[in-house]
């Protein structure tokens, strides 16, 4: 049967409240926690002089604390000892009838007299009570949902001052004046399992509350059930230290409303606020009683105990999670099995800080759900996403229970989290790439051994930058595949196109693991990179020559030797403009073969007619190679957008001018214009002139007829007295034969 029925109301229908724990219920039976129980239930036989027969020697009940609380005119450990307490005559009370005193209760801003503190107990609004003497009149009590019900006289001589105490519990008896309405008096009733007429009580007092700090925010109070941790300081009411857990360094954990506690101190605790502090005022009934406790508390003493309520929890409690804030996009949430990186600061539940990822500069990295954690911060954790900050409030029993941890976290503390995740992976986890781009047409994709080129911007998964080649203005540089970058990278470098952006995400065991790298990288972090490929290539790679315009008629291409005229754009792979010939006044000219431009251009420029274009693309290694040049980047794949304008033949290495035709077989002659058999650099030099001029033979490209003449006429003159004789004139063929004659005959 639910205890909750039995209420004791005024006429007025003031409602005084639940019948409390220890209170009848019905024949042998009595109220716990709100439920009707039978009265062998509690085992009221450990109570002293009680057996299965009569408890307390039958003149009292045994308290859930197994101790006595004897009726009012007995006293002793087990209620032996008849001690009357003497009557009031009508004369003293007659002296207050008519007084009116005001009582004011729980929240009101009216101060209760002195001459009576224990008048807080009476909560609800402030009531005008009128003290008056009371004689015989008829009590009005409620009925009981286990039938029973009390109309007997009451003869006793008193005035209502105090709150009567008839057993166990406390109840209240109010008397409130009415203009047209007699006195009515309520009273609760214990003992339905023993038959005892109802006597004079004393006149006891309750628990004295003062609230004297309160916390501006009270998110729970305590109450039944609910464990607590506080520190105390315990006094006699002449303020002597009675005992003290400031002094013993360890704070008091007990559970309300099960017996475990002192009576008032149980009851004093309830309503109780974390970060509160408040000041009980326990009466003798309510602490040790009659009997004292050894040498320390004396009988019938009286105890202030001044507490500050520290954690607050329950056995049914969950771990309690809000979240504070959470990023717009959240693609993957905490899940068990998943690694994490977060930041926290750690406090107890009356806000002290006890440790913080924060003051070590480092995150705490831990697998979730592996029992890695405590058993709350593993479920708070689940569900976040990285950037989210959560609060997350522990219960002790899935936090460090009863052993506390160090000197840090006492035994039995709720601990609370304030959690900002950084990262988060599974150890299965591989690369994950995000945000393609890819140009059209892509004509070719890396492989393994490819030399790539890249811009990067590297990040952690909270976005945070820790590396980037733009700041550097350089890519980065490397082989595929073959472990001159982390794992990770090498396996993302691979399949890309020229000119593609893509995004990577790389879990640590795939990129610094474990140990991180430097003060840059922190252990087992998760990276992501924002890659845009440049260019790459194979050594293996030759020149690639695309023909994009041929004119139809192409008689003569160029050759090595050749002096070609030529306009061009020079770009990287991703069409970045380096040089251009169209920024300059005259043509670009380059004689081919003689090592006047990279080898790779030198090749593409031979074989074009006059008019045509072409794409050629050079790799580094027929470039400019690994070091670059004057605004050319290192390693760089250059393609060139070339129009050949002109070119002029070229005469072999060597030469400075080539017969078109046969020579002549009398050259000297030829040569020798007035026959004196010399020839002057004059004479030279306009023999050689009509040559080129009738088309019999051609100088060296690039050079002046001046510098041609002038070069061949001090070869052939060979003592150096300015005039060629028969003698000294020589062919370049005929050189060489005798060159390579010579060399023969060493050899």
């Amino acid at each position: 049967m639910d205890c909750r029925g039995g209420h004791a109301v005024l006429d007025d229908g003031l409602d005084l409240g639940y019948v409390e724990d220890g209170t009848p219920c019905g024949p042998n039976m009595m109220c716990l926690e709100r439920r009707c129980l039978p009265v062998t239930t509690f085992n009221l036989s450990l109570c002293p002089g009680s057996s299965f027969s009569h408890i307390c020697s039958h003149h009292g009940i045994c308290s859930n604390e197994v101790k006595c609380i004897c009726d009012a005119d007995y006293t002793g450990k087990d209620c032996s000892v008849f001690d009357p307490i003497p009557t009031t005559t009508p004369g003293d009370g007659l002296k207050y009838k008519g007084s009116r005193f005001l009582l004011s209760c729980c929240k009101s801003d009216r101060s209760p007299p002195p001459t009576h503190p224990q008048h807080s107990s009476l909560c609800g609004k402030t009531t005008d009570l009128e003290f008056v003497h009371v004689y015989s009149p008829p009590l009005h009590i409620i009925s009981h949902p286990a039938g029973l019900s009390l109309n007997a006289p009451f003869d006793a001589h008193f005035f209502v001052f105090k709150s009567i105490f008839l057993y166990a519990k406390r109840t209240f008896l109010c008397v409130k004046k009415r203009n047209m309405f007699g006195l009515y008096i309520v009273v609760s009733f214990l003992s339905a399992w023993f038959s005892v007429e109802c006597n004079p009580s004393p006149v006891l007092g309750d628990v004295v509350v003062d609230r004297y700090d309160m916390p501006k925010d009270c998110p729970r109070e305590a109450k039944t059930g609910d464990f607590v941790r506080y520190h105390y300081n315990a006094t006699f009411l002449d303020g002597s230290a009675l005992d003290s857990s400031h002094q013993k360094g360890v704070a008091k954990v007990g559970l309300i409303g099960e017996g475990r506690l002192l009576a008032g101190v149980d009851k004093g605790l309830q309503g109780m606020c974390v970060k509160e502090r408040r000041r009980i005022t326990v009466p003798p009934h309510l602490a040790y009683g009659s009997t004292g406790a050894g040498d320390a508390v004396p009988p019938d003493t009286t105890l202030v105990f001044d507490v500050h309520l520290l954690d607050l929890w329950n056995n049914a409690d969950l771990v309690v999670t809000k979240t504070i804030s959470t990023p717009k996009d959240c693609k993957r949430s905490v899940m068990r099995t998943d690694f994490v990186r977060y930041h926290f600061n750690g406090t107890l539940l009356d806000g002290t800080a006890f440790d913080s990822s924060y003051t070590r500069k480092q995150t705490q990295n831990s697998l979730v759900g592996e029992g890695w954690l405590i058993k709350g911060m593993d479920e708070g954790l689940l569900g976040m996403c990285v950037g989210e900050i959560r609060h997350i409030t522990i219960p002790p029993f899935k936090a460090y229970g009863e052993k506390g941890s160090g000197t840090e976290v006492p035994p039995q503390a709720t601990l609370v989290f304030d959690v900002l995740l950084e990262d988060i992976h599974n150890p299965k986890d591989n690369i994950t790439i995000e945000n393609q781009v890819v140009p059209e047409p892509c004509t070719r994709r890396s492989v393994v051994g490819d030399y790539i080129r890249y811009h990067y911007n590297g990040t952690f998964l909270n976005g945070v930058t820790f590396d980037t080649s733009y700041q550097r203005n350089s890519t980065y540089n490397t082989y595929i595949g073959m472990g001159y970058v982390i794992p990770g990278m090498d396996q993302a470098l691979q399949g890309v196109c020229i000119g593609e952006r893509r995004r990577v995400i790389i879990p640590p065991h795939l990129a610094y693991g474990e140990q991180g790298a430097g003060d840059v990288i922190p252990p087992s972090a998760v990276l992501v990179f924002d890659i845009h490929v440049i260019d790459f290539h194979n050594p293996s790679d030759k020149v690639e020559i695309q023909v994009t315009y041929k004119p139809e008629a192409c008689n003569d291409t160029t050759a090595v030797n050749d002096l070609v005229h030529y306009h061009y754009n020079c770009t990287l792979m991703d069409g970045t403009l380096l040089f251009s010939s169209h920024d300059y006044e005259n043509l670009q000219n380059a004689v081919l073969g003689a090592d006047k431009v990279i080898d790779g251009l030198d090749e593409g420029l031979q074989g074009m007619c006059v008019g045509e274009k072409r794409l050629i693309t050079v790799p580094p290694h027929l470039g400019h190679g690994e070091k670059g040049g004057s605004g050319i980047p290192s390693s760089a794949v250059l393609v060139f957008d070339i129009e050949l304008v002109s070119f002029e033949k070229g005469v072999p290495p060597g030469y400075l001018f080539v017969w078109l035709k046969d020579s002549p077989e009398d050259l000297f002659s030829l040569l020798d214009k007035n026959k004196n058999e010399e020839v002057p650099v004059e004479e030279f030099g306009e023999f050689i002139k009509l040559q080129v001029e009738e088309g019999k033979g051609r100088i060296k490209p690039g050079m002046t007829m001046e510098a041609v003449v002038a070069d061949m006429f001090q070869n052939q003159d060979r003592n150096k007295d300015g005039v060629i004789t028969a003698n000294e004139l020589k062919l370049k063929v005929d050189e060489d034969i005798e060159r390579e004659q010579a060399r023969h005959e060493e050899l």
